[in-house]
């Protein structure tokens, strides 16, 4: 490969890492775009590689997160249960779908994670009077306070997590775009903990994913070792920006980044790019 290509691949992956380690995301949603815009690539052939990124990103986001106490460990391996057995479903169909069907996909789920932030106010059960299995507490990073709050609709949100496991793998961004809006408006989840839960989580959804897509021989290993390199650099970054950073321009920031890069997907999509 040339060093050149693996200079831009690997740089790719630090800026869309220090994005996907500070919204709980994966990276995802910058690494399919540039990887069938910019270079070509099949959107199959992104997704798998963006899911190599995404491990990456997490194994590089969790350790600070859960060292830090503000991802919910208890919480992400429940719904991870069952996440990761549609991120395998997902990446069987994903072999089989038409790129520009891909693409349309992907645009729709970053549309409607953008379009629930906006809409939605966060919703948070702080300091619960009847305390139970589901309350839990963090320290936030920006103001050194400590924050308990319930956790609500543990239910339906593993019966969602089914299908943000499967979009994970069909379009390559890790289930961080359905599962952070999911934590903070379904389960009442404050997003600052979401995030670094979804941090956490991604890693082994897009695992699940990642493994299939490698077997039916779709990973193009070159381009997922570079990537993989940048990611894990990005995500120490982003990682310690997370806990300086405000959570409600937080909430703007990751509705407004995931309207534009959908707009950019729905055009490839189209053939206009």
């Amino acid at each position: 490969m040339d060093p050149m290509l693996i200079l831009a691949l690997v740089a790719i992956g630090i800026g869309a890492s220090v994005l996907g380690a500070l919204f709980g995301i994966g990276g995802g949603i910058v690494f399919v775009p540039v990887l069938t815009i910019l270079f070509g690539l099949s959107a199959s052939e992104a997704a798998a590689v963006s899911l190599v990124g995404i491990i990456a990103t997490s194994t590089g986001a969790a350790s600070y997160f859960i060292k830090s106490g503000v991802a919910n460990v208890r919480l992400g391996l429940l719904l991870e249960i069952t996440t990761s057995i549609g991120a395998m479903i997902g990446a069987v169909i994903a072999v089989y779908i038409a790129d520009w069907a891909l693409l349309i996909v992907f645009g729709c789920v970053l549309i409607y994670g953008a379009v629930s932030m906006i809409l939605k106010k966060e919703r948070v059960i702080e300091d619960p009077k009847e305390l139970n299995d589901m309350c839990f507490s963090y320290t936030d990073g920006k103001d050194l306070r400590t924050k308990r709050y319930e956790v609500v609709n543990v239910n339906s949100g593993l019966a969602v997590c089914t299908g943000a496991g499967v979009l994970s793998s069909l379009t390559g961004v890790g289930g961080g775009t359905i599962k952070v809006p999911l934590m903070n408006l379904h389960m009442r989840v404050p997003i600052k903990v979401a995030s670094a839960t979804s941090s956490y989580m991604i890693g082994i959804t897009a695992f699940s994913g990642a493994i299939v897509f490698f077997i039916h021989g779709s990973l193009l290993l070159d381009y997922a070792a570079a990537i993989a390199v940048g990611a894990f650099i990005g995500s120490t970054i982003g990682t310690r920006l997370s806990r300086m950073v405000d959570a409600g321009p937080m909430r703007r920031y990751f509705s407004i980044l995931l309207l534009a890069i959908s707009f950019v997907i729905f055009l490839k999509a189209g053939g206009v790019l």
